[in-house]
């Protein structure tokens, strides 16, 4: 019987690269970048769900430090997903990763989904304004949204402008915490349900985000 070539993670990292779904860092580095999204969530979720998961990062890794959770991948691309699955049934994880296929502003308002998540991560997902967007109506009161953060730049806007108290109010969601690793991290919390008008229509986020 021929070994699967995704019987590890670092395996699952490198096929990933390989099909252009994850960036061409080592894979030592993107898995250790993954595990970076834990070290600020003090009580590790039940169940999470990962946000333009791709590769299966960082949802698979965390699904490793996080041993009592679940995770539900969320993609919208039908080759990505096909991988994604393969993955999860060549880790062994079937009863604990589900892969989603599907927009996440439509998958936003599904029963069983919306409010249904003690977290989010997203990795790369898109900008401050749509990230928190498509997230926050999965998350419920108490929840949180992980993202991963560029490095510092003096040049950049500073974390408050990316990511302003206000817009984030406008989607039930407050400022957590930042931390860094080799890499840089925040939290926000969903202080209240998510309002019943977000997410907005499919590709309504990336037209006009809400900061």
């Amino acid at each position: 019987m021929t070994p699967s070539p995704l019987a590890d993670l670092a395996s699952v990292v490198r096929e990933a690269q390989r099909r252009g779904f994850v960036g061409d860092a080592p894979a030592g580095d993107a898995v250790e970048h993954a595990r970076g999204f834990a070290a600020g969530v003090d009580a590790p979720p039940r169940r999470f769900l990962d946000l333009g998961s791709g590769g299966g990062l960082p949802g698979l890794v965390l699904l490793e430090l996080w041993p009592a959770a679940s995770v539900v991948l969320v993609d919208a691309n039908q080759k990505r997903c096909a991988f994604l699955r393969d993955a999860v049934d060549a880790l062994g994880l079937d009863g604990r990763a589900e892969v989603l296929e599907g927009r996440a502003e439509a998958l936003g308002r599904r029963s069983g989904l919306r409010g249904g998540f003690d977290a989010v991560t997203a990795r790369g997902f898109g900008r401050p304004g749509i990230t928190a967007e498509c997230a926050a109506p999965f998350l419920r009161p108490g929840g949180l949204l992980v993202v991963s953060e560029p490095p510092v730049d003096p040049d950049a806007p500073a974390a408050a402008e990316r990511w302003p108290a206000e817009g984030l109010a406008v989607c039930g969601l407050g400022p957590e915490r930042t931390w860094v690793t080799r890499f840089h991290y925040r939290s926000l919390r969903q202080l209240v349900p998510c309002p019943e008008r977000y997410p907005r229509r499919v590709g309504i986020p990336a037209k006009r985000p809400l900061f």
